[in-house]
């Protein structure tokens, strides 16, 4: 993962915030963020948010030969996926130092502490055992992936119910939830792990990091304990040496984390089973709240129908009267109107001068029409004349020489000219005119 680059002001900040025991979001040095746990419509989907971090574990299940080394035990696996959606430093299709960190410290804290009794997931020894498989996606980075990602995985596994199966001989028969109620799987105890940073060489130490602080960080310490105060892995990152009271003292403090963890977890899922066994709202439309308008109903309001009449009538004594209404629209100058229904469209008559203007026109570009008309008649004329003359051949003795005179080129080309410009001329003319009535 590509860390976000923190400059060397912003840095400074965080590490001057820590000394005075102060944090960004307000919390206390051994604070924990706030944990909420929702439900998916099926079994084994859930959704644990700590804080900003948001993580969703699956867990599914398959019939699978066991391994050779352990014949008559199921098999567990964990896996942990980091997508860009969470955040853009991680890259996708790619295992980087922090996923497969995170991949070995969530199997040692489910699997080798033996939190899933195995042994019941034997269906024949030998033949056919549950696989049973924990995914965990992370949706949003915001600090502290690790202990987001382990209440998500115990989660999910409390929560899933695997199929009931029967056994004749070697012949398996694995049930619908229609034909059989499923059977949750056998869950010792709840391990859950807490994460402790130190700053300066183990001078400062913060519980539940956010994404800002692990990037100032000097070394992380993770405990991953059950609510017995049976500590089931240890891990110690980020190259600090730590004293023995340091460790005992963040052991302390988690054991106290993960009894309220654990109590967190245990009425999450009392009240889904009891939410599914009514008929309630359960999985994710329980966190949908009604007062949005993702509602799925809403509360009727009473509306009291009586006196409606005497009601109306009083309003509309108390309302002002009605604004008086003109009969005949009213043309403050020559050129307006009114236009609605009712009223006839009455654009200002011209006056008079505008009329003779008009007039003027409309004669003066006629008569320049039948001078262009008449210009182009007598040009016609000129070139069929000029066609229609014989050719003058000499009649000499000593040299029969034929002269050719040539035509004159008829002047058209000029004539189109002057035609174009007085065409341009009057449209200019007109567009003026145009301007002139639109002014008054």
């Amino acid at each position: 993962m590509k860390e976000t680059p923190l400059s060397n002001c912003e840095r400074r900040f965080l590490l001057r915030a820590i000394q005075e025991r102060k944090r960004l979001d307000g919390r206390q040095c051994y604070d924990y963020r706030n944990v909420r746990i929702s439900f998916g419509p099926e079994r084994g989907c859930c959704v644990v948010e700590l804080g900003r971090t948001r993580v969703l574990g699956q867990v599914s299940c398959e019939l699978v030969p066991p391994k050779p080394s352990r014949a008559a035990e199921g098999i567990l696996f964990c896996n942990v996926e980091l997508s860009p959606m969470a955040a853009p430093g991680f890259e996708p299709g790619r295992q980087s130092e922090l996923l497969v960190k995170l991949n070995r410290l969530i199997e040692r804290c489910l699997r080798n502490s033996k939190c899933v009794d195995t042994e019941s997931l034997c269906v024949v020894a030998g033949e056919k055992v549950w696989q049973i498989r924990v995914d965990l996606h992370l949706l949003n980075h915001d600090g502290n992936i690790i202990d987001a990602a382990s209440i998500a995985g115990i989660v999910a596994l409390c929560h899933f119910r695997r199929p009931d199966v029967s056994v004749q001989g070697k012949e398996v028969t694995v049930y619908s939830p229609e034909e059989r109620d499923p059977v949750p799987l056998s869950i010792h105890h709840m391990p859950v792990c807490v994460s402790f940073a130190f700053f300066q060489q183990g001078t400062y130490l913060l519980v539940d990091p956010s994404e800002r602080e692990e990037c100032v960080m000097d070394g992380l310490l993770v405990i991953a304990m059950n609510k017995h105060h049976e500590i089931c892995t240890i891990q110690s990152s980020g190259g600090i040496m730590l004293l023995k009271d340091q460790v005992l003292r963040c052991s302390k403090i988690a054991a106290v984390k993960v009894a309220e963890i654990t109590e967190l977890i245990q009425k999450a899922l009392e009240n889904d089973e009891k939410a599914r066994k009514e008929g309630g709202k359960f999985g994710f439309a329980e966190s949908i709240p009604n007062q949005k308008i993702t509602a799925f109903k809403m509360e009727s309001a009473a509306v009291d129908t009586n006196n409606v009449e005497e009601q109306a009538e009083e309003i509309i004594a108390q309302a002002d009267p009605p604004s008086e209404v003109f009969a005949k629209p009213i043309l403050h100058a020559p050129g307006t109107a009114q236009i609605g229904e009712g009223i006839e469209n009455a654009w200002g008559d011209l006056e008079e001068s505008e009329r003779e203007e008009v007039e003027e026109e409309e004669a003066e570009s006629d008569a320049t029409a039948f001078e262009c008309q008449r210009t182009e008649t007598e040009e016609t004329t000129t070139i069929s004349e000029a066609k229609d003359e014989p050719i003058v051949l000499s009649d000499s003795e000593e040299e029969e020489v034929v002269i050719l005179e040539p035509q004159e080129v008829p002047k058209k080309t000029r004539t189109q000219t002057n035609l174009k410009q007085e065409n341009t001329s009057k449209k200019a003319f007109n567009k003026r005119r145009r301007k002139k009535r639109a002014a008054r």
